[in-house]
C-alpha cells in the first residue's frame, strides 16, 4: 500500500501482504482455461479455413482441378463445424454454461463425426496410394489423400484438446454454480 510520503505506509517493512485477499484458485483455473480454449478456437478456425477454401475454390472453378482437387464427403459436413465454434465464443465472455454445453454436443457430431467418416471414406484410396504409388486427386501436386489425413490429424488433436478443456472449464463453472447455492 503506498502513501502520499512514500513508497511504503509508514510503520511497515513490506512483509505484511500476508493477509491480502488473493485470487481464488478456481478463478485462476477458469481464466487459464478459458485462454486455451481461445487459442484451440483459433486453430480450430484456421482448419474449417482451410476446408472452406478447398471447398469454395474447387466448386467455383477457380483453379483447374488438377490443381485442386475436389473435395471429399466429409469435408462438406465438417464446414458446419463452425457452430461449436459460435457457441463456445459465446459461451466464454459470461460463463454460459448453455452455449459451452451446446458447442461440446456440436462438436462431436459436426467436428468429431465427420473427421471419422472421412478417415473411413479416404482409407481405400490412402491404401491404393501406399500399397501402388497411384493418385488421382491433388492439391497443389501433393496427394489429396494425404493433404487431407495431415489436416484431419491436425483437426483431431484440436478437437480432443478442445472437448477436454470444454468438460473442465465446464466442471469448474458448475463447482462454481454449486457453491453459490449453498451459502
Amino acid at each position: 500500500m503506498t502513501s502520499r510520503v512514500g513508497l511504503r505506509a509508514a510503520g511497515t517493512n513490506g512483509s505484511d501482504f500476508k493477509h491480502r485477499e488473493r485470487v481464488a484458485p478456481h478463478y485462476q483455473m477458469c481464466a487459464a482455461l478459458k485462454s486455451e480454449v481461445r487459442k484451440l478456437n483459433l486453430v480450430h478456425l484456421l482448419l474449417w479455413l482451410l476446408v472452406a477454401a478447398q471447398v469454395t475454390v474447387s466448386h467455383f472453378d477457380l483453379v483447374s482441378h488438377d490443381t485442386v482437387s475436389m473435395p471429399y464427403q466429409w469435408e462438406y459436413p465438417y464446414l458446419l463445424s463452425l457452430l461449436p465454434l459460435l457457441c463456445s465464443g459465446l459461451s466464454l465472455p459470461k460463463n454460459n454454461i448453455s452455449y459451452l454445453v451446446i458447442s461440446m454436443i456440436s462438436a462431436g457430431l459436426f467436428s468429431v463425426a465427420p473427421l471419422i467418416y472421412g478417415g473411413m471414406e479416404m482409407f481405400p484410396v490412402a491404401q491404393q496410394l501406399y500399397r501402388h504409388g497411384k493418385a488421382y486427386r491433388f492439391i497443389f501436386g501433393f496427394s489429396a489423400v494425404t493433404v487431407m489425413y495431415l489436416i484431419m490429424v491436425v483437426a483431431v488433436q484440436v478437437h480432443a484438446w478442445q472437448l477436454y478443456y470444454m468438460k473442465k472449464l465446464l466442471d469448474s463453472w458448475f463447482d462454481g454454480t454449486q457453491e453459490k447455492k449453498k451459502k
